[in-house]
């Protein structure tokens, strides 16, 4: 089908304003921010600058153990599930496919960032989540299990649970979460899971997140042919811990490089406009796996201090240590960034630039 009889069937789709001004052929272009290292490159604050004059701002994909930190008119925002670019009021964010979501941890994370300031007023009129968002589920915060992974297993194994699932028919999904709960408990014995308990808890959040679900797919399609706009998508996680190009196996459970934001939100390649490659002027990751240029001295403490390198969602220190260029051209390989954003800490002043040694004394 070509452009023309593409654009002639999208003006067919119900409830479609197509009298408006139309996006260029093929559609609008998004712009994407992705981290080229192992994370915490400043992700956060880069989608904060480009989403001041934004549209949308998505999330592709990842859970609440990423965390972006915005800070706005002085005041600190911490993110984990919601865009960082939902700061905007003029901003709608959505939640894609691709993000697993953990209700309790999103209602947290807005109301600890409304007693902080204005920045999220409005925000549930503004907020777009995709019914084909899996759900994350507290039975898993435990210390059998741990993380996000076993919400991507599930996924996989397709015995997981859907934002759909939850508001179009709550009896149904409370026998398939049945099902599911007995499923872990089988598999760990000690585990304990109050099903009734939890399900009385997850209509309660049922009601109140059944007005942002909508069919991402026609969202999206909606966003990219409509009348010309600015979509920026902010990736979680990194390059290098991406689950099938990173330092396997110690990465994440997603797809965080370029072709994880065509499958979490559902759109085509040929929408993906700048891809945006942020960089910190060092390195660091945060927990174990491989890590080349890494400073176990008091050079990586240095960093550490200064560059204040603490998980946003965890509190862990960050390793820390030289910029690797090797690594970041692998990034570069995998991504084909056609924009790049360096990003140095403000913590470390330029007048303690003779701390530093003026080359790396040794690499690891």
């Amino acid at each position: 089908m070509s452009i023309s009889e593409s654009n002639t069937a999208a003006a067919s789709l119900p409830n479609g304003d197509w009298g408006r001004p139309r996006a260029p052929p093929g559609g609008n272009r998004v712009t994407v921010v992705l981290g080229a290292q192992w994370g915490d490159e400043g992700k956060g604050k880069v989608v904060d600058l480009l989403a001041q004059d934004a549209d949308i701002v998505c999330r592709c994909q990842g859970g609440n153990n990423a965390g972006h930190t915005v800070v706005v008119d002085s005041v600190e925002y911490d993110f984990h599930l919601l865009p960082s670019g939902i700061i905007n009021p003029n901003v709608t964010a959505f939640i894609g496919n691709g993000v697993v979501i953990h209700l309790p941890g999103l209602f947290e994370e807005v109301e600890k960032n409304i007693q902080k300031g204005k920045g999220l007023d409005g925000w549930e009129k503004r907020l777009i989540i995709s019914d084909r968002a899996h759900i994350v589920f507290d039975l898993i915060f435990t210390k059998q299990l741990m993380g996000i992974g076993p919400v991507y297993s599930s996924k996989a194994a397709r015995s997981g649970l859907r934002m759909c699932d939850l508001v179009s028919d709550f009896d149904g999904f409370s026998e398939r979460f049945k099902v599911l709960a007995n499923q872990y408990k089988s598999i760990y014995p000690t585990l304990e899971i109050d099903i009734e308990g939890e399900l009385q808890k997850l209509k309660g959040y049922m009601e109140r997140i059944k007005p942002m679900v909508r069919d991402g797919v026609y969202f999206l399609y909606e966003a990219l042919h409509g009348p010309p706009k600015k979509i920026l998508v902010e990736g979680a996680n990194a390059a290098l811990l991406d689950i099938d190009f990173g330092t396997y196996p110690f990465v994440t459970s997603s797809n965080c490089t370029v072709g994880g934001v065509c499958t979490g939100l559902g759109m085509p390649p040929q929408n993906v406009g700048e891809v945006y490659g942020v960089v910190k002027v060092y390195t660091t990751r945060v927990g174990i796996g491989a890590f080349p240029t890494e400073q176990d001295n008091e050079i990586g403490e240095l960093l550490q201090t200064r560059g204040r390198e603490f998980g946003v969602t965890t509190g862990r220190k960050r390793r820390c240590g030289w910029l690797d260029l090797v690594s970041l051209k692998y990034a570069h390989m995998i991504n084909g960034f056609t924009a790049n954003q360096s990003w140095c800490c403000l913590q470390i002043r330029w007048r303690d630039h003779t701390s530093l040694p003026s080359k790396p004394r040794s690499l690891k």
